[in-house]
């Protein structure tokens, strides 16, 4: 992919949606650096947790996060069997995933100067191109200016199924409901929040994925790319 102009590829959406599993393949498939802007929320999610800040029934201690952020290192790293992300020179991917990190996730994600932070952090990633995001604010906030823009939904409770059946195959202890109920928690918290809220970009293509597979998905966002580098 080398002989063509490198584009920024924004993939947002709601929580189970597919988003990062489409961009992981994506960025593989045509050789360019994939992001989960959502591990980093949830890195900073963990530390907060870890230091006392917030739970899955109590409010962040908002001042104390923001001073817990110039301590936080937050970066990736390309494993044979995926992407791992690393807190403080820690590897914290399987425990970012667990649904008592994914419980108190949007209250931090909600705070401005995390957002703040962390969108820094993010671009500073983005700088050269050839790079595929996904987030929830990537193609609003992140890179407005993107080549390439995608917002992936699905109903909640096909969002929800999918999350328990990965939680389950990890031996997480969780009921479909909780799970459920989790995803439609995040989605509002998501969508009202004062500082860059969920929604799609004017200039977005929308996709439902309820009833694609993962190769459907995979090829769809694959010929979008591939219309987009010939424009």
């Amino acid at each position: 992919m080398s002989s063509e102009k490198k584009i920024t590829i924004a993939v947002d959406g709601y929580s189970s949606s597919g988003k990062s599993t489409m961009a992981k393949q994506l960025a593989k498939t045509i050789g360019y650096r994939y992001i989960d802007s959502g591990a980093m929320y949830r890195a900073v999610t963990l530390a907060a947790m870890r230091a006392g800040l917030v739970g899955k029934d109590s409010d962040p201690d908002i001042d104390r996060v923001i001073d817990l952020l110039p301590t936080l290192s937050i970066d990736f790293e390309i494993t044979p069997t995926g992407q791992n992300t690393i807190l403080n020179g820690e590897n914290v991917e399987h425990e970012i995933r667990s649904l008592e990190v994914s419980s108190c996730v949007s209250p931090i994600a909600a705070i401005p100067a995390v957002r703040h932070a962390l969108v820094r952090m993010q671009r500073s990633m983005g700088d050269s191109k050839g790079i595929v995001m996904d987030g929830r604010d990537i193609g609003t906030v992140v890179f407005p200016d993107a080549e390439m823009k995608v917002f992936c939904d699905a109903s909640a409770e096909k969002r929800a199924f999918r999350r328990f059946e990965e939680l389950k195959a990890k031996g997480a202890d969780v009921s479909y409901e909780e799970v459920l109920e989790n995803v439609k928690t995040r989605d509002h918290i998501d969508e009202t929040r004062d500082e860059s809220p969920l929604r799609c970009a004017s200039d977005a293509i929308r996709l439902d994925n309820s009833d694609m597979t993962f190769e459907e998905q995979n090829n769809w966002l694959l010929n979008l790319y591939n219309s987009k580098i010939k424009e």
